[in-house]
Order: structure tokens, then sequence, then C-alpha cells
């Protein structure tokens, strides 16, 4: 069985990070994450306190295992960071500060908390900034991730980041989707790993269905990098890009953002509605290049397993087998 220092940290028997991913993640999936022996974590940043409550009350009916909350700082709400706080997660999970926000204040909430404090990052910088802030565990995140993302893929990033911060434990995020990318973060240094569209093709997943196809069917080559639906929501986050499938919404307006920004409700409108019924060609659908690697919609809880079980095998077999 897989077991590195992370998980007697945070307490979880196989070192697999259900990513805080805003609308695509719930109890249900938090859950099944946690109950599978990960760690199931839920995005809180658009919810009202009273749902931030409410969501955790139902984790808890459903799970007695450790979760957590997450927080993208450069939006957060002081009455929502309090609700985390009186919620008391085993996890306060942060991501894309403004440089002039303090991370130290963060790091201090999730002490009120009783939790650990994890931070998110792109650079080796902002890793550095996360240390000297007090982070617990910290996540590095490479470009081929879907959703928000910055600019260097994990393979450099991870090691990068490892060495900066030692010997705070690192998870490694962007480009992990199976056991082999389990295998290969452990070799880069990092102690588990933190996933994202992998889990969003599971039942659990508060995605439409066709949402969910979109991710299996696609062969992760034809990814693009995007402001187009931030600027249509009318959003501007502090340094990412947003990674989605090219297709034809985004074809559409690829280019003509000064035109997106002049239409903005409408064009909002007209993607969250797309989204919500399953459109896969009007709506803006966010996944990673590790689309191609995802052939199935599973259980959350026994794509866990699964996972943890062929990054074994691996290390058990193929690499062992290398050495002479």
């Amino acid at each position: 069985m897989l077991h590195t220092p992370v998980c007697d940290l945070l307490g979880i028997r196989q070192p697999i990070v259900l990513g805080g991913m805003g609308t695509a993640t719930n109890p249900e999936l938090v859950a099944a994450v946690s109950n599978a022996g990960g760690l199931g974590i839920l995005s809180v940043s658009n919810q009202p306190a009273d749902q931030q409550r409410a969501d955790v009350a139902r984790i808890r009916e459903l799970t007695g295992r450790p979760f957590g909350l997450n927080h993208l700082l450069f939006q957060a709400h002081e009455d929502r960071l309090a609700a985390t706080v009186e919620c008391r997660p085993n996890v306060f999970s942060t991501a894309w500060p403004w440089p002039e926000q303090d991370l130290k204040l963060y790091a201090k909430m999730a002490r009120q908390a009783g939790a650990l404090f994890m931070h998110m990052v792109s650079t080796v910088q902002e890793a550095k900034r996360a240390a000297d802030a007090g982070a617990d565990i910290i996540v590095a995140q490479g470009t081929e991730g879907g959703g928000h993302v910055g600019w260097m893929g994990s393979l450099p990033l991870v090691p990068m980041v490892v060495e900066a911060v030692q010997p705070i434990p690192v998870l490694a995020a962007g480009g992990v989707a199976n056991g082999q990318g389990l295998a290969a973060a452990l070799a880069l240094g990092a102690d588990g790993v933190l996933l994202g569209t992998r889990f969003m093709a599971t039942p659990e997943a508060p995605i439409a269905q066709g949402y969910k196809e979109a991710i299996v069917e696609h062969d992760g080559h034809d990814t693009f990098l995007t402001e187009i639906p931030d600027i249509a929501q009318g959003r501007v986050w502090p340094g990412a890009m947003s990674r989605v499938a090219r297709n034809r919404f985004i074809e559409r307006w690829a280019g003509r953002e000064w035109e997106v920004r002049q239409r903005r409700a409408e064009i909002s409108k007209a993607m969250m509605q797309a989204r919500a019924s399953g459109d896969k060609e009007e709506s803006s659908l966010s996944m990673g290049q590790t689309a191609g690697l995802i052939n199935d919609i599973v259980p959350a809880g026994q794509l866990v397993e699964r996972i943890a079980a062929e990054a074994e095998a691996i290390i058990r077999g193929r690499l062992t087998s290398a050495l002479r």
C-alpha cells in the first residue's frame, strides 16, 4: 500500500486529493473521495455562508473522514472565510491571491479553525511566499491542468517547488489522471497528487452529463488557454489563464475578446445556459490535457482505489525491474 508523509499529516490512507473546483464539487463528491481514503475538498468561494454551513453538515452526514474547504483568495469574502473557520474543516485550502494579499492572514485563519493550511501555486516564487506564510502543504499546479492555471509544466515545476520549500510536503497537480501520474509525481519528489478533471468524470460530480461525456470523448490534444470565459463573466484572475476544450464557442470569440467585453451579459447568459444543458459546443468546457487519459465515468471512490493500485503496481513492477 502506498503511504507518504502527507498521509499521516492529513489522516488519509491514499495520497490522492480532490481539487476544489468551483461549481464542479459538492458534498457527495467530497465524501466519496474521503471515504475511499483520499481527501475531498469542497469549493466554497462562491457560496453564501449559510450554504457553506449546510454543505459542511451534509459532508459530515456522509463521512467521518477528513475533508477540506477551498477559497479563491482574489475574491475572498469575509463572511465566507469566517464561516469556514466556524465549520472547522480538516484543511483550509486556498489559491490565486493578489500580490498584495497577506497569506499569513489565511494561515492564521486556518489555525483558528484547527485546520491545516494548504495553498496552491503555479510558480516557485509563490511557493516560497506560501512557505514563509506558514503553509503546511503546498500544491504545485502545472499548466496542463484544466480551468485556471499558470504557464509552467508540471514536470519542471514540481521538483523546483519541492526543493524550494522542503521539508514542507508538496502535492502535484496538473497532468495527473491515473496511477502513472501518481507514480511520476512521487518520483518528482511530491508526496501525493491533487486531481481535478479526472474527478469531473464521475457520477457524483455536479456537472451536466454532456460535459462528462465531452471529457471522456476528448483526446487531450486540443485544449486552449484563454480569458474568454472570465471576460464573459466579468472576472479578472491574478495571472491565470483558463484551459478549456476548443469548441465552437471558443472559436467564435477567439481574437474578438473586445466584443466579448461589449456583449458580456448576453454571452455569459448563453454560455451558462449551454453549460447547464450539457451543450458541448456552445459552452466553455474547462478540462485539462489529461482528458486524453480519461476513458470512462466511474464512481469517485472506485477511482481513488484504482489510481492508488495502479501506482503501487508501477512502483513495485516496472520501476523496481529497471534496477540492476
